[in-house]
C-alpha cells in the first residue's frame, strides 16, 4: 500500500459474479498454456490453477473452434473466464456468445470498426472488456509520434480506446498497459492512474522464466501496488502457469495486501549455521504447497537470530548442532532432533490448521477441484520420507 495508506479508487466492474475494483480485494489471474480446442487438457490445467489460487482465467481464442470450446469449458469451472482475442472481432463476439464472462482485446491489432462491433455485442450480453495495451503491438501512428512504445504512447492508446468505448455508452472496462520493460510499465500505469478511474490489471509482459519473472514482477507489480495502484494482477512466467500463482501471492503477502498461504522466513545461512537448512526449506515449501492458511513460519539455522525470529512466527524451528527448538506463537514447545524437523513441523502445522487457524481471504477451490481429502491430513504420513 502506498505510504499514505490510500488505495486508488476505481469504478467497480463485475466479471461473472466477481467484483473487480470499487474497493474489492486485488484479484489474482492467470492464463492457460493449453490449446483451448483441447477441452480436457484445458480443464485439467484450469483445475490445477484454481487449486493454486487462480481467481480469473484467460484462454486464447485463435479461431472459431476455440471460441466454441468456451461453452463446455465455462460450464465446468467455477471461476470467471476471459477470452483473449487478437485481430478478429468475430471471434470476440463468438466467445461472448459461448459464455465468456469478458474479453481482452488489443486495439493495436483490431480495426476501429471491429472494436465498435465488439462493444455493441458486449453491451448487449453484459460482458466486461479489458483494453490490453501492449508495447509490442502499439498502433503505428502513436508509436511514431512518441518515438517508440514509451509510457506516454501506451497511455495515449489506452485513453483513445476508452473514449471510443465511452462514446458507445459502454463502461464495463478494465485496462492494462504492459511492456517487457519494467520502468516503462511502472510509468505507464502511474500516468494512466492519474487520468482514468477504471480498474487496472497489472503485469509485466514477456517476463521470462520463473526467476526473471519473479524479479521483474516483484519490482513492477509490487511498486505499483505499494503506490495504491492495481485491481487485478498476473505474473507472466514462461512455462507452467501454476508457477505464477506462488509469485503473485508472495507479492501480495509481502505488501500485506492479502494474507494467503504460508510466509516462510528462512535465514540465508552463514558460517554459524549448524543444520542443513536449504533442503529443509525446500521440503517444507513442497509439503505446504496446498495450504492456504496465512501462517508465518520461521526456519532458522543458528541461535544468533533464530530464537527471536522464530518467536515472531506462528510456528518455527531454531536449529543447533544436531537438534533445535520448536516454537509456537512465541513460546518454546520442545527440543527436537534434526531428523525430526520436517515431520514434526508439518504435523504441528496440520494440527494448527485443523484447529482453525484462519485462512484469511484464501481462494476456495470448488468441490470438483478439491482433492478428495484435505492435503494437511496426509502430512503426518510423510514421516520418515
Amino acid at each position: 500500500m502506498d505510504p499514505s495508506g490510500q488505495k486508488r479508487k476505481t469504478k467497480p466492474v463485475h466479471l461473472g459474479g466477481l467484483q473487480i475494483g470499487g474497493g474489492a480485494p486485488v484479484v489474482v489471474q492467470s492464463m492457460t498454456s493449453t490449446d483451448t480446442r483441447d477441452v480436457k487438457a484445458t480443464l485439467r490445467q484450469i483445475r490445477r490453477l484454481t487449486g493454486a489460487g487462480c481467481e480469473v482465467i484467460r484462454v486464447a481464442v485463435p479461431d472459431e473452434a476455440a471460441a466454441a470450446a468456451i461453452h463446455e469449458i465455462k460450464s465446468r469451472i467455477s471461476i470467471p473466464l476471459i477470452a483473449d482475442i487478437h485481430f478478429r472481432e468475430d471471434l470476440a463476439i463468438l466467445a461472448m456468445n459461448h459464455g465468456a464472462d469478458g474479453i481482452r482485446i488489443n486495439p493495436g491489432n483490431i480495426p476501429r470498426e471491429g472494436i465498435r462491433k465488439i462493444v455493441r455485442a458486449a453491451r448487449r450480453c453484459g460482458k466486461v472488456i479489458r483494453i490490453g495495451i501492449n508495447a509490442g503491438s502499439l498502433e503505428k501512428k502513436i508509436a511514431a509520434r512518441h518515438g517508440g512504445p514509451t509510457a506516454e504512447a501506451l497511455v495515449e492508446s489506452a485513453l483513445a480506446s476508452i473514449r471510443l468505448l465511452e462514446s458507445m455508452d459502454f463502461g464495463a472496462i478494465k485496462l492494462s498497459l504492459k511492456s517487457s520493460d519494467v520502468a516503462t510499465t511502472i510509468e505507464a500505469y502511474r500516468l494512466a492512474a492519474r487520468q482514468t478511474d477504471y480498474p487496472l490489471h497489472l503485469g509485466v509482459t514477456e517476463a521470462g522464466t520463473l526467476l526473471q519473472a519473479a524479479i521483474k514482477s516483484a519490482i513492477g507489480i509490487g511498486t505499483l501496488l505499494y503506490d495504491g495502484i492495481g485491481d487485478t494482477i498476473r505474473v507472466s512466467v514462461t512455462g507452467d502457469p501454476v508457477q505464477e500463482l506462488g509469485v503473485a501471492y508472495s507479492i501480495l503477502r509481502a505488501l500485506k495486501i492479502r494474507e494467503v498461504g504460508p510466509d516462510i522466513i528462512a535465514c540465508p545461512t552463514c558460517g554459524r549455521c549448524e543444520i542443513d537448512l536449504a533442503p529443509l526449506v525446500r521440503k517444507v515449501e513442497r509439503g505446504l504447497k496446498d495450504v492456504k492458511a496465512p501462517l508465518k513460519i520461521a526456519l532458522m539455522g543458528c541461535v544468533v537470530n533464530g530464537p527471536g525470529e522464530a518467536r515472531e512466527a506462528d510456528i518455527g524451528i531454531a536449529g543447533g548442532k544436531g537438534a533445535g527448538m520448536l516454537f509456537k506463537k512465541g513460546r518454546t514447545v520442545r527440543r527436537i532432533a534434526e531428523e525430526e524437523f520436517l515431520p514434526v513441523l508439518l504435523e504441528e502445522i496440520g494440527r494448527m490448521t485443523a484447529a482453525g487457524v484462519p485462512a484469511a481471504e484464501a481462494p476456495a477451490a470448488p468441490a470438483e477441484d478439491r482433492p478428495p481429502k484435505k492435503v494437511l491430513k496426509k502430512i503426518p504420513r510423510r514421516r520418515g520420507k
